[in-house]
This record gives structure tokens, sequence and C-alpha cells, in this order.
């Protein structure tokens, strides 16, 4: 069955489902539209949990309004709709969801609500648009979250997902003069935003780990293991920028002040020098996720996930994320 008339069969059964009430038909067909709807509630918050619950409000809110449906536009436009109008409710109702100043100087705003979105919850399908990695990587993440939330959300249903201009002003209930004013503001903050090196977001899609990251990465592991702090230090830019979430504090740092500054916090001296690692990926990004055993516990325990930008060779970004109780990163708790 090709991809349209697979669409055309589901809004046929949706319908179908709606007419009859029939929940558990309704479940199994919006149900595949599940992953790519949550990278799209995550795009606009920028925090798993809160797209996940942002998801489960769409269906909820779709299973509530299912007699509106009248197959006039794609379930998915339908469902991508009421996903965004979810995301702009939550976010119109909370006041701690868009980036703070950040404490020290020169390091711009931050977003301590920023957690990483695990690479075996995106959709399957490597065409899909909403997999893009220079779309769901944290640097980008991040500069979606400077945007006011409804210029926001014109610049990933235009630019991201590729929408025509009044096909985003319906699901918005905007004019489209009022879309691409928009759209033109966003561009100018996105660019403002994202480092130079970044690359640019409607350039061709990649989606795997190049040799050269996966190598940073296993050598910044073995340096770890080993608490090699020469080692860490040669991997890492004189221009790194380092945060860990979600206490504050951004910091633009030389790769020895970086490894000075967790040294000074008590990493790699007795009782914090007892490390093994994973390699694993986020955000379509390099991670490893680090395990520390303390003198007196026979087993490794979780303790954080590094994210890593690495630039010719060398990391230019390390994000780290507090990685225990959350349970949705699929780590194991122990080693």
């Amino acid at each position: 069955m090709t991809d349209a008339s697979l669409l055309g069969a589901d809004k046929a059964a949706f319908i179908a489902a709606a007419r009859s009430n029939d929940t558990a038909q309704f479940a199994l067909i919006t149900e595949r539209y599940r992953r790519e709807l949550q990278v799209h509630c995550y795009r606009m918050l920028a925090n798993y949990e809160d797209a996940q619950d942002m998801t489960q409000e769409t269906f909820l809110r779709a299973w509530n309004k299912r007699e509106s449906f009248k197959g006039h536009a794609a379930l998915r436009t339908w469902l991508y709709r009421i996903a965004t109008n979810a995301c702009l409710d939550f976010l119109e109702k909370r006041n701690d969801r868009t980036p703070v100043p950040a404490e020290l100087p020169d390091a711009g705003s931050e977003v301590h609500y920023l957690q990483p979105y695990p690479d075996r919850m995106l959709p399957e399908d490597p065409q899909e648009s909403v997999v893009a990695r220079e779309t769901i990587e944290l640097a980008f993440i991040v500069a979606v979250q400077h945007l006011p939330p409804r210029q926001r959300a014109v610049f990933i249903l235009r630019d991201v997902l590729g929408w025509p201009a009044s096909k985003a002003a319906d699901a918005l209930e905007l004019t489209v003069a009022s879309v691409t004013s928009a759209l033109q503001r966003a561009r100018v903050t996105m660019r403002e935003q994202l480092p130079d090196r970044r690359l640019d977001w409607r350039s061709p899609d990649t989606y795997e780990l190049s040799d050269d990251e996966r190598g940073v990465v296993k050598s910044y592991m073995d340096a770890h293991e080993r608490s090699d702090l020469d080692g860490l230090m040669a991997l890492l830019r004189d221009d790194l920028r380092f945060a860990m979430l979600p206490d504050p504090g951004t910091v633009i740092v030389t790769a020895k002040d970086a490894v000075d500054g967790w040294v000074s916090n008590g990493l790699f001296q007795r009782g914090k020098d007892d490390w093994r690692c994973i390699a694993t990926t986020v955000n379509r990004m390099p991670a490893a996720a680090l395990y520390l055993r303390t003198p007196d516990d026979p087993e490794y325990r979780l303790f954080t996930i590094a994210v890593l930008h690495i630039v010719d060779g060398k990391v230019a970004e390390l994000t780290g994320f507090d990685a225990t109780d959350k349970p949705w990163l699929s780590l194991p708790a122990t080693l």
C-alpha cells in the first residue's frame, strides 16, 4: 500500500471510529503518530517529560474533538494542529518555561528545563523530516526556546516541517501575512542564537555519527575511566561551552579551566575517581553515560550523561544532565 493510500485509509478508519465511539480503533490509528508528535512537542518545549504529557494531551483532545474531523485535511495535519495548540496553552500557563539570564557574564541566557531526547524514541522512518539531525540537536532546541511561543510554532511548522504559509496560518488561526512576518522575525533570532559553526537547519539532512565523533567519544570515555586529566584537556576546545543541567551556570572556558573546575568540585578526587562509561546517543548527538562507584559500594551507579558536540576532532560543547530517575533514557541504573 502506498503512503497516500495508507493515509487515506487512516482517514476513513478514523472517521468510522469517531462516529462509532470505538476507543480501541481510535487509539490504534492515532498511536502510529505518537513518536513524531512527541518530537514536535519536544521542539516546542525542550523538555522530554513535558513533551510526553502534551502528546498524551493531544490524543485526549483529539478524542474529545473527534466529531470535528471531517476529512478535509490529512489526519496527521489535524493532529499536529492539536499538538501545537496544546503546547501553546501549556506555555501560556507556565512562567518557568522561558530562557532566563545566565548568572555568569557573557553566558547569554540559559534553558534550565532542557532535557535530552533519547534516540530510541525518535520516529523509525529515517526519511521523516522530524528526525533531521540539524533540527533535533541541543543547540537548535535551545535556540528555538528564545522565540516567543507563537513565533516558535510558526518557525517549526514552516521551516522544520515545511508546511506552506496557508496551512500554518490555518493551524494557528492567523493570517498568512502574520505567519510570514512571524517567520521572518524568527529566522533573525535563530541566526543570532545559533553559534556560527552550526549547520544550516535547512541543509541536507544527516542522521549518523561520523567516525570522527565516535573516536572522540571513545577517547573521552577512556580518559574519564583512567582519570587522565591531561587526556581530557586535549579533547576539549579552548572555547568550550559547558553546562551542567539543571544547575545554572553555562560557561565558556578554556580546556584547562574546565578540567580544573571539575577537580575543584571533587571529581577525580578520592571517592569520585572510579568511573565506568557507556557510549550512547541522544538528540542524534554523541554522548557518554558516566557511572561512579564509591568506595563502600560494589556497583557503579549512573551519575550523569555528557552530551558532546564535536568540531574538528574536539569537544566544542559539553552539556551534562543528571541521569538519575530518568528511566526514559533506557540506561542501566548500575554496572
